[in-house]
């Protein structure tokens, strides 16, 4: 969960380290589930293959490996090699599933993830209206996320799809809540200097 928590934040360095120590551990179903998506976000997309391919091998009749672990893991491959549409191709067998309570859930990451990924992949192909959809269906279901980063980061998420329709007025006011969220954080997260990069070209 903690090296999940920093790559979302773009902590690269740490989120990497807490992957690897995390798989010292254990080789568990979750944990190697949890270092892979750390490790794709934190840019290693080679080891970050290597612990899927060891999923499905080792899980292949894993409801939660099959139906949204692999699509997850697959569809940031996809996005981290600019094939957005592809992204979005291997994350449908997971639409099922959206909702579902993962395995991952005991570590505080993993819930939504489909969702997410789903969204990251509309914005990256400039389908405002499909993005801001993915990601308030995750404001939608505070319950499911708890305290998952993609709570959050879904408001920032979401600032960006309005303003990718060109709705100046709701851009500002999802960046203004993720803003609001964060406003005790330390202001060197890298994910917040963005944003709030993004938010001073809005003004």
């Amino acid at each position: 969960g903690e090296a999940v928590r920093e790559a979302f934040f773009g902590n690269v360095p740490e989120a990497r380290r807490s992957a690897i120590a995390a798989m010292e551990l254990s080789k568990g179903r979750d944990v190697e589930y949890g270092a892979a998506v750390a490790l794709i976000l934190a840019g290693d997309s080679s080891r970050s293959q290597t612990l899927a391919n060891d999923l499905e091998k080792r899980f292949p009749e894993d409801t939660l490996v099959r139906f949204t672990y692999l699509p997850v893991l697959r569809s940031l491959f996809a996005l981290h090699s600019g094939e957005p549409s592809t992204a979005i191709d291997v994350l449908q067998i997971a639409v099922p599933y959206d909702l579902a309570i993962p395995g991952s859930w005991s570590g505080f990451f993993g819930n939504l993830y489909p969702v997410y990924a789903r969204g990251e992949a509309c914005l990256a192909l400039h389908q405002g209206a499909e993005a801001a959809a993915e990601f308030q269906k995750i404001l939608d279901h505070r319950g499911i996320v708890a305290s998952d980063p993609i709570g959050a980061l879904a408001h920032w998420q979401l600032g960006r799809a309005y303003a990718m329709q060109g709705d100046g007025a709701k851009a500002k006011g999802a960046y203004q809540d993720f803003l609001t969220l964060w406003k005790d954080a330390d202001s060197d997260i890298p994910v917040l200097k963005e944003a709030k990069a993004e938010y001073a070209k809005l003004q």
